[in-house]
């Protein structure tokens, strides 16, 4: 990305993500002065321009002047601020960010506008280390894939769909994933204070674990399985530890965990989605 963007772009809702977010594009040299955020609370604008430099407004037709605009609002917020937003638009992007609502539903609602991508990021963008899936319209030009693709690439990992269903498997897995991952490191932290260790030693341990599993897993060319194997010596401690854990069957708990968010996902869609 070059140090002055090719867009402009603008965000409704100045939270978590939509900070996250910023942080990224900073970083990749998106010039701060071609992002404006939409946020009706007065500190939370002032504070985003004097931390990243961005231009604020509390006005909304203010972010039609943008070239791609991210709706990174709570879910239950989005059908209100798109019949708002729907007479103000032209010719931009729309990027949604909300859990759940579904494209033909969000399209509705700004009034059958038709560009319009459907984005599920998880919560570790908030260190530009996070993944995100993402849908297109059909009526979305490659060019404005491509401006989605560098937006989304400065908080993470980006991962194209070919059907919008599989954002409720992505949901599941990588949107819900990471408090599956903090409940296990919570569980190893546990085990360790049991076992006698202090509560710092417990929390170093259990989080270098992960991050070193994770790492070695993200960078060799080997199967987890086989990973995981060469680790459980037979006859040895992790053979112990992975047969009580094959014996409580946590593998089929942490599969029917991730069917039951995808099940809720969906549920979601429906709920949301009504008119």
């Amino acid at each position: 990305m070059q140090g002055n963007a090719s867009f402009k772009l603008g965000f409704v809702g100045g939270g978590n993500m939509a900070t996250a977010m910023i942080v990224g594009l900073k970083q990749q040299q998106f010039d701060p002065q071609s992002i404006q955020v939409i946020e009706l609370d007065a500190e939370k604008r002032a504070t985003l321009e004097s931390t990243f430099g961005v231009k604020t407004s509390d006005q909304l037709e203010d972010v039609t002047h943008n070239d791609v605009i991210i709706l990174a609002v709570k879910p239950q917020q989005l059908k209100a601020l798109a019949s708002s937003l729907a007479p103000l638009l032209k010719q931009q992007l729309i990027i949604s960010i909300a859990a759940g609502i579904r494209i033909e539903d969000l399209s509705r609602w700004l009034g059958n506008y038709a560009s319009v991508v459907r984005a599920m990021p998880n919560t570790p963008a908030q260190i530009q280390a996070g993944v995100t899936g993402v849908y297109a319209s059909p009526d979305v030009s490659s060019s404005q894939k491509q401006q989605a693709t560098e937006v989304l690439d400065a908080i993470g990992e980006t991962v194209w769909l070919s059907r919008e269903e599989e954002l409720d498997a992505v949901t599941a897995i990588s949107g819900s994933g990471p408090a599956y991952v903090f409940y296990l490191i919570e569980a190893l932290q546990e085990a360790a204070i049991q076992l006698g260790l202090s509560e710092a030693q417990a929390k170093q341990l259990s989080i270098a674990t992960f991050q070193g599993a994770s790492q070695l897993a993200a960078n060799s060319s080997t199967p987890v399985q086989t990973l995981r194997a060469q680790v459980t010596s037979k006859g040895g401690t992790t053979e112990q530890g992975i047969l009580s854990l094959e014996t409580s069957q946590v593998k089929q708990a942490i599969v029917l965990a991730a069917q039951q968010a995808e099940k809720r996902a969906k549920i979601m869609g429906d709920e949301l989605g009504k008119s």
